[in-house]
């Protein structure tokens, strides 16, 4: 018997109203950057241990402005460190939210994949004497399996 995991229904109001607040994200988060492979992975990367580091070195430079040449640019650092606290609750609920929507998509298929395979077998019992046998041969070619492939040993 097939296992309902979600129940889930999207209407048209709430589409238009989910992709105005999708528009609405992107517009306001238009500074963000996408990195390229290799751009990744040059990078610097402030991780937890880092960012402390980084944070009491901006710290200290910004309690010492005479030794800080006009060349690092020190307001850019502590303009990126803001808007990294800034960023980051909202990027932790995005995740969140992302993550909930990938579980449900996964779930509402399983849903369908397990009553699928349930009308399946039904099809498969029953449609043989209701002309339904193409169809479900048809539908059968789901499972089928290709040819094998058979290394040849040489001698």
């Amino acid at each position: 018997m097939s296992k309902n995991m979600v129940s889930m229904t999207l209407s048209d109001a709430q589409l238009t109203a989910i992709d105005a607040a999708l528009t609405a994200l992107e517009t306001q988060l238009a500074g963000l950057v996408a990195l390229n492979g290799v751009e990744r992975r040059r990078m610097a990367r402030m991780g937890q241990k880092s960012e402390a580091f980084c944070r009491q070195t901006l710290g200290v430079l910004a309690q010492n402005p005479q030794i800080v040449p006009a060349s690092l640019k020190l307001a850019e650092g502590q303009a990126d460190l803001l808007a990294i606290d800034r960023l980051r609750p909202r990027l932790l609920r995005l995740q969140r939210l992302t993550e909930r929507a990938v579980d449900s998509e996964a779930a509402l298929g399983s849903d369908v994949m397990s009553l699928a395979l349930e009308g399946y077998g039904l099809l498969k019992v029953s449609g043989k004497n209701q002309g339904l046998e193409a169809l479900r041969k048809e539908l059968g070619s789901r499972f089928a399996k290709g040819p094998r492939l058979v290394a040849r040993v040489a001698a």
